[in-house]
């Protein structure tokens, strides 16, 4: 995410805290912040979470309508994901197109649904080449206090496991479930100096050096990984936060249900 200017007092305070082990807010390393998902948020959407992590609210809608199959995947069902940085959210937030930001956001969000699996889109064809279902999912921040990528990927997946198929609007049967197969978790982390630290704060953020995003299924089977930042992770770094996001995945995966 964008990260803005921070005092050296702010700054200064962050590196002397994690040089003995702490944090600003009192958390562990690999303790997250207070997570509150409420599913079916908005009524008229198939499906919709939101979620609160820490102070960070990402609300997420699932709109599933007819349409054309892409040419070729004639047989599958389509998946688009959206996201919207609202202006409201943080001052580093502007209006108009998606900026890299938003862009980003969304693509590890939907890699991390698509390459897990977690939709037999297969089950979403109508008629092979003319007609499947379309599912969009948009994610719009509402405050921003860093992680986006946990919190957006938790109110999809959430989302999406609430979400029911309109076939008895669109004259194709009775209403059903969206053909779930797993439930992929998301879970980021951040290194400042020689610390790594899941689930950073905006500040933690803004002076971190690199950000590595790992997707797990329940099988603790790696799906998807985003690197970000410019800083570099050693082979070391990288396999703990592997390792850390398949134990912390299970535990948030409980929340889901």
């Amino acid at each position: 995410m964008a990260r803005a200017i921070m005092s050296d007092i702010k700054r200064d305070h962050i590196h002397k805290l994690l040089s003995k082990g702490k944090r600003v807010d009192g958390r562990t390393w690999d303790e997250f912040r207070q997570v509150s998902i409420e599913r079916r948020f908005v009524e008229s959407a198939e499906g919709s979470a939101r979620v609160m992590l820490g102070d960070t609210d990402v609300l997420v809608g699932v709109k599933i309508e007819t349409g054309t199959p892409f040419s070729d995947t004639p047989d599958r069902g389509v998946l688009s994901t959206n996201a919207e940085l609202i202006p409201l959210a943080s001052p580093n937030f502007e209006s108009g197109p998606p900026d890299e930001d938003s862009i980003e956001l969304a693509r590890v969000v939907d890699r991390g649904i698509r390459e897990s699996e977690m939709i037999d889109l297969t089950a979403l064809c109508i008629a092979p080449g003319e007609e499947v279902w379309l599912c969009f999912v948009d994610m719009y921040v509402l405050d921003y206090d860093g992680n986006l990528f946990d919190a957006a990927f938790l109110g999809a997946v959430a989302a999406l496991k609430s979400a029911m198929v309109p076939a008895a609007m669109n004259g194709k049967g009775e209403d059903f479930p969206l053909p779930i197969r797993n439930t992929p978790i998301s879970c980021t982390a951040v290194q400042i100096e020689n610390s790594i630290l899941f689930d950073p704060t905006l500040d933690e953020e803004k002076v971190a050096a690199a950000r590595l995003t790992v997707t797990t299924d329940e099988n603790g089977d790696i799906r998807a990984m985003q690197k970000g930042l410019e800083g570099s992770l050693t082979l070391e770094q990288a396999k703990r936060i592997i390792e850390t996001s398949q134990r912390l995945g299970r535990d948030l995966r409980k929340l889901i249900g």
